[in-house]
C-alpha cells in the first residue's frame, strides 16, 4: 500500500562520469555508482553518464519500502517505459514496488520471471498512524531471525486473517482488529523489537480498527478512520515516551497516485 511519504527524483545526462546528490532521508547512504537509484537508472539508460538528484522523505531500512520507492522514481526519471518493471529487476521487492509505481492498494508477484501487479479496493476513509523508532532494521537482519519452516496451522492463520485484511481496507466497516494479528513474522521479529507488543496492543486500545507491523519493521501501524487519526497519533506519541522509545509518529493518508513524471528546463 502506497502512503504519503514520497522520494523525489530527477535525472539529467551529462558529457561524462555519473554525479548523485542526495538530501533528506538516506543522504548518508553512499553514492556513486554503488546508489541504488544511480543503478537502476543506469540500467534504463545503458549508460553512467547522468546527474541523479534524490530528496527522500521516507526513512531507511524502517519497514517502510524506501528503497522500492527509490527504485521506481529513479526509473521513471530515467524515462523508463514501465518504471515497476526496472525497480523489481533492481530491488527485487514487487509488491513495494507495484504500491509506488501505482498507488493506492494492490497485490504483486513475480510470475514465470515477470512482475505482475493488480490494484485492489481501499477504502478512501481510512488513515494511517505511523510510529517510527529511532532505530534502523535491515530486511536482510529481519530474515534472519525467521523460521525456515512454518507449521500449517500458522499458514492458515495468517491466509484467512489475510482475507480478513483485504475484506476490512475496501470497507473499514468490515475492518477487524484479527485482521493485523499474525504468526509467520511479528513474533519473531519481536525480538528485534521487543517493545513491539505493547505498542501493538496500546494503538488498538486506544482507538485503531488494527495494527501491524509495517514491512519487516521496525516501523509500525495503527489503522483508523480518518477523523481519529488525530487523537490516535497523540496517544502513540504517549504511549512511546511511556515505554522509552525514541522516535517519531506521522499520520498518512493513502497516495492512490503512484509515480509521477514532470519535464522540468534545467539553466
Amino acid at each position: 500500500m502506497a502512503l504519503g511519504l514520497y522520494i523525489e527524483v530527477s535525472v539529467c545526462l551529462r558529457p561524462q562520469g555519473l554525479l548523485v546528490r542526495a538530501d533528506g532521508e538516506g543522504a548518508d547512504l553512499p553514492g556513486g555508482a554503488a546508489h541504488l537509484g544511480a543503478q537502476v537508472a543506469a540500467k534504463v539508460l545503458g549508460h553512467n553518464r547522468f546527474e541523479l538528484r534524490v530528496s527522500s522523505q521516507v526513512p531507511v531500512a524502517r519497514g517502510l519500502g524506501s528503497s522500492a520507492a527509490l527504485a521506481v522514481a529513479s526509473a521513471a526519471a530515467a524515462g523508463a517505459d514501465d518504471p515497476f518493471a526496472y525497480a523489481v529487476a533492481v530491488d527485487g521487492h514487487p509488491e513495494n514496488a507495484a504500491a509506488s509505481a501505482m498507488g493506492g492498494l494492490v497485490a504483486a508477484a513475480v510470475i514465470d520471471g515477470q512482475p505482475v501487479a493488480r490494484r485492489l479496493t481501499l477504502d478512501a476513509g481510512l488513515a494511517f498512524v505511523v510510529v517510527v523508532p529511532d532505530r534502523s532494521l535491515a530486511t536482510a537482519e529481519a530474515r534472519r531471525v525467521l523460521p525456515v519452516l512454518v507449521p500449517r496451522e500458522d499458514a492458515v492463520f495468517n491466509l484467512s486473517r489475510l482475507g480478513l485484511l483485504v475484506a476490512g481496507l475496501a470497507d473499514h466497516r468490515q475492518l477487524v482488529a484479527a485482521a493485523g494479528d499474525d504468526r509467520l513474522h511479528q513474533g519473531p521479529r519481536s525480538a528485534l523489537f521487543p517493545e513491539a507488543p505493547a505498542l501493538l496492543e496500546g494503538l488498538r486500545m486506544a482507538g485503531a480498527l488494527t495494527s501491524c507491523w509495517s514491512g519487516a519493521g521496525p516501523s509500525l501501524l495503527g489503522i483508523c478512520v480518518a477523523s481519529e487519526a488525530g487523537a490516535l497519533a497523540g496517544a502513540a506519541r504517549e504511549l512511546m515516551a511511556r515505554l522509552l522509545i525514541a522516535g517519531t509518529v506521522v499520520e498518512l493518508a493513502p497516495d492512490l497516485n503512484g509515480v509521477q513524471v514532470t519535464e522540468e528546463e534545467r539553466a
